[in-house]
């Protein structure tokens, strides 16, 4: 039996009135989804732990099987491993993003933040920008590290983990409640915006009608993370396919191999034909058990609070992910399983993560099923299926139970 999670980051909704009172993902045309759910198991699962922020961290940690009130110790250093970052047992890791804060005439702390991640800037030109802020703001105490598109990592040495604000909670609002109590970090995110304003790679920008990547937002800090082998604990071999350096820095720490992809960016028109081949291949060809395909846009657009985007993103989801997985597997002549699910939901009228439960569906290749229901939130809620402790989800996927 081979086993592939097809995780739609942040997929998840609430009703909305302009289009009939649906979510998103009883709107969008998924046939594949439609197909499969008739032969699956349909419910809800609760992903983030009472009391934990319903971070994409936290909530992956929880679909992979390791409970976050036990292993989450930050969301920045899982990002570091899947770059390569050296932590030593008393540095902090912090994630840095480039966003865009607005450049009117008023002093820093009254700019709005308008958008996360500057208009899904690419990581070849944010490169650019974060050597120029690195020239200035790095040291023996600070060393920053270039990640993916807009995401990106400062280690802290010898430093504290202090409470921050994640900017895709706060979208336009002033950010001067937002910032950093720490001095030294609230000076750094200033500096960086002095920094990178008027750099050529913004005008050019701005030019374009796309927004500038026009400063340092730090959030997420944490400590070096130890997470348990997923092989060990489960005794299946896994590999992870995402574009994301959180998910990979989790595949990392948990002693998983890690698909690397070119063209695949996180954004709506990601490589979804070579995440598909990379997991078939991984299980077909290259003896693993286990695949995590990762797609990051339905929670993009969320943060966005693009309806008609996310409706996209659910359908790319089933259309160039879910279909020709399954179709592919099928064709092998492999016995399969397949979870599909967000890891919370990322609402549009609140542009930011929700604790609320999500939707799953697990398909068995081998198991007769016929119902009728489709694959939503609306259904899974009445479905009579229902995982309260979301890390022991995948005991069920696989079977462990």
């Amino acid at each position: 039996m081979k086993y592939v999670v097809v995780l739609g980051d942040g997929m998840a909704d609430e009703p909305i009135a302009e289009i009939g009172g649906k979510t998103p993902l009883e709107y969008a045309k998924t046939p594949h989804m439609d197909r499969l759910s008739k032969l699956s198991e349909v419910g809800m699962v609760h992903t983030i732990p009472d009391g934990m922020n319903p971070g994409s961290d936290t909530a992956n940690l929880s679909v992979m099987g390791y409970d976050p009130k036990k292993y989450y110790s930050g969301r920045s250093p899982l990002e570091a491993l899947s770059i390569g970052v050296p932590m030593k047992d008393t540095d902090v890791a912090i994630r840095c993003n480039i966003v865009t804060i607005s450049e009117e005439d008023v002093p820093f702390e009254e700019k709005t933040i308008i958008d996360h991640s500057a208009s899904e800037i690419s990581t070849e030109d944010c490169a650019v920008l974060l050597n120029e802020v690195m020239k200035e703001l790095a040291n023996e105490t600070y060393q920053f590290y270039v990640g993916t598109s807009y995401r990106h990592c400062l280690i802290w040495n010898q430093g504290q983990v202090v409470e921050l604000t994640p900017p895709h909670d706060v979208l336009g609002r002033v950010i001067g409640e937002y910032l950093p109590k720490d001095a030294a970090l609230k000076e750094m995110m200033r500096r960086s915006y002095d920094i990178l304003v008027n750099h050529p790679i913004n005008i050019e920008r701005k030019k374009q009608g796309l927004n500038p990547a026009n400063c340092c937002w730090f959030w997420g800090a944490g400590t070096k993370p130890m997470l348990s082998s997923f092989e060990e604990k489960t005794g299946k071999k896994g590999m992870m396919v995402s574009a994301v350096d959180l998910l990979k820095g989790i595949a990392v720490g948990a002693g998983m191999g890690v698909a690397l992809l070119e063209g695949a960016n996180g954004g709506l028109h990601t490589n979804y034909e070579d995440k598909v081949n990379a997991a078939v291949k991984a299980l077909c060809e290259d003896g693993f058990d286990f695949a995590y395909i990762h797609v990051e846009a339905p929670d993009e657009m969320g943060h966005q609070g693009s309806l008609e985007r996310k409706i996209q993103a659910i359908e790319y989801l089933d259309e160039k992910v879910i279909g020709p997985t399954a179709e592919k597997l099928a064709a092998a002549g492999v016995d399969f399983r397949m979870l599909v699910l967000p890891d919370h939901p990322t609402p549009i009228c609140v542009r930011t993560h929700t604790s609320d439960n999500v939707p799953y569906m697990l398909y068995d290749s081998t198991k007769e099923q016929k119902n009728t229901w489709n694959y939503n939130e609306a259904e899974a809620k009445v479905s009579g299926h229902f995982v309260a402790q979301g890390h022991k989800l995948i005991d069920k996927f696989l079977e462990l139970e």
